[in-house]
């Protein structure tokens, strides 16, 4: 069984920086992509960056602002938010697409963190 535990959200001013942080545990053989969705009341749940072993990709409003990086020997991925907006507040879920230990791959989320930006 798979799990993914993220963390690392909270309350801060317009401008201020927040680190999330992710980690994957179970049976995983590999880990494929990792990334970092969210959600605001109201709104679809959109995509704002993710990393495989090629690269990155930011959704373009945080390009600039936000880093992703990944930490593969604790499959931990972690997301470094700067200069944050009122517009960044939503639950940030952590999504995996990995290999379990029956060799099936699918994607797995995190529970969410709630972000919430203002002054």
């Amino acid at each position: 069984q798979v799990q993914l535990v993220d963390s690392g959200g909270g309350l801060v001013q317009p401008g201020g920086s927040l680190r999330l942080s992710c980690a994957a545990s179970g049976s995983i053989r590999r880990i494929y992509t990792m990334g970092w969705y969210r959600q605001a009341p109201g709104k679809q749940r959109e995509l704002v960056a993710s990393i495989t072993s090629g690269g990155s990709t930011y959704k373009d409003s945080v390009k600039g602002r936000f880093t992703i990086s990944r930490d593969n020997a604790n499959n931990t991925v972690y997301l470094q938010m700067n200069s944050l907006k009122p517009e960044d507040t939503a639950v940030y879920y952590c999504n995996a697409d990995l290999q379990g230990s029956d060799y099936s791959q699918r994607g797995y989320w995190g529970q969410g963190t709630q972000v919430t930006v203002s002054s």
